[in-house]
């Protein structure tokens, strides 16, 4: 099937690389960022969430109304906001943008100090299981033709209704991240998608293994998502040079932000409990910087558990062909994002985004001749 490309897009100009510079929100930028990404030919954009930052409602519609097709997924965290009044801001958003362009992607929380700031002092087990229940009541709100009642854990309501539906067929595509037990529970059961990190291989083909066979008892099928940070040059020498600098230039900035010279993405200020996800990337990175050729986490080690940060390294061909063996093995969806955040959506546009479409399409080709 046709693959989905997902870029990341933020409010101000920063990453590993860069110090974060200007102020929180530039509408400016938003708007530049969201347009490259359609001009690169990305199919959607996701809109991150943290206790600090922008709201990702707002930043979406600013994105959706700067270009024409570009989709959205906003990141959205269970617990805070009603899940009947989160049904009725997508299915509002996706009318007033042309109709099919939202997501809502669910973090559930991997760190408690974030949970906290916004006032959730709930248990990890107990915030899967508000997750559950918020996707289940969230869909349920999104295709009620009649009111209905709900009591369950965490949320009671009576007459839940939404008067305003999603603008297509399609609905609101549910996307949901995590690998620990309960997630694994809650996505299956929930999800559309379900994203994962990039990992090596062998580990995303395990995945891809044990949630299909969850979903499954559950009478579901599921999609993947798979996302990484791509390091592309015209040669594959000139590639991982690149990644020496991009290695040197996140120590620089970290030593900085530990110096109290800026501010910086960086590692948290004090140790909690992580993500089963983000922590099974720090136990790679241990075993060695590259696994499967050319997939480098040399940032990953170097920043801690901050998430997305392994990076296939090498020619737009080769980076290309890495990602389409996680396609062979059933990630249909994948989410690329730079060192370099605007630059590198530019550059992918060139020649990274056909070869993954051109790899995928005749992939499907030869899939289609053999069962013929």
């Amino acid at each position: 099937m046709p693959i989905e490309l997902l870029g990341m897009i933020a409010t101000t100009e920063g990453s590993e690389t860069k110090a974060l510079s200007g102020p929180a929100v530039d509408a400016d930028y938003v708007r530049e960022f969201s347009r490259a990404h359609e001009e690169a030919g990305f199919d959607r954009v996701l809109i991150g969430y943290s206790a600090s930052s922008p709201d990702g409602f707002a930043v979406a519609s600013a994105a959706l109304h700067a270009t024409e097709r570009l989709k959205v997924l906003i990141a959205h965290r269970p617990g805070f906001v009603p899940p009947t009044i989160v049904a009725r801001k997508l299915a509002t958003l996706d009318h007033l943008t042309g109709g099919g362009r939202v997501a809502i992607h669910h973090i559930t929380g991997g760190s408690e100090a974030d949970q906290r700031r916004d006032g959730d002092f709930s248990e990890k087990g107990d915030r899967y299981r508000r997750t559950g229940e918020f996707i289940d009541v969230l869909r349920r709100t999104l295709t009620a033709a009649e009111p209905f009642d709900h009591e369950g854990e965490f949320y009671r309501f009576e007459g839940a209704y939404s008067g305003v539906k999603p603008a297509t067929s399609d609905g609101i595509p549910i996307f949901f991240g995590g690998l620990s037990d309960g997630a694994v529970v809650v996505g299956a059961k929930g999800a559309d998608v379900y994203m994962l990190f990039g990992e090596p291989l062998a580990d995303v083909a395990e995945h891809v293994r044990t949630i299909r066979a969850a979903a499954a008892k559950e009478g579901r099928t599921i999609e993947f998502s798979l996302s990484t940070r791509p390091i592309i040059a015209d040669t594959e020498e000139e590639a991982w040079d690149k990644a020496d600098r991009i290695y040197t230039e996140t120590e620089e900035l970290i030593k900085a932000q530990q110096d109290g010279n800026t501010l910086a993405f960086a590692r948290p200020l004090r140790r909690e409990r992580n993500a089963v996800s983000a922590d099974r990337l720090q136990e790679h990175a241990k075993r060695g910087d590259v696994h499967d050729e050319r997939l480098w986490l040399g940032i990953t080690r170097l920043t801690g558990p901050s998430g997305n940060s392994t990076a296939p390294v090498g020619t737009p061909e080769q980076v290309a062909e890495a990602l389409l063996k996680y396609y062979d093995l059933g990630v249909t969806r994948f989410l690329i994002r730079g060192f370099d955040p605007l630059g590198d959506v530019r550059e992918w546009g060139k020649e990274l985004v056909p070869l993954l479409r051109e790899g995928a399409r005749r992939r499907d080709e030869e899939s289609a001749e053999r069962v013929a």
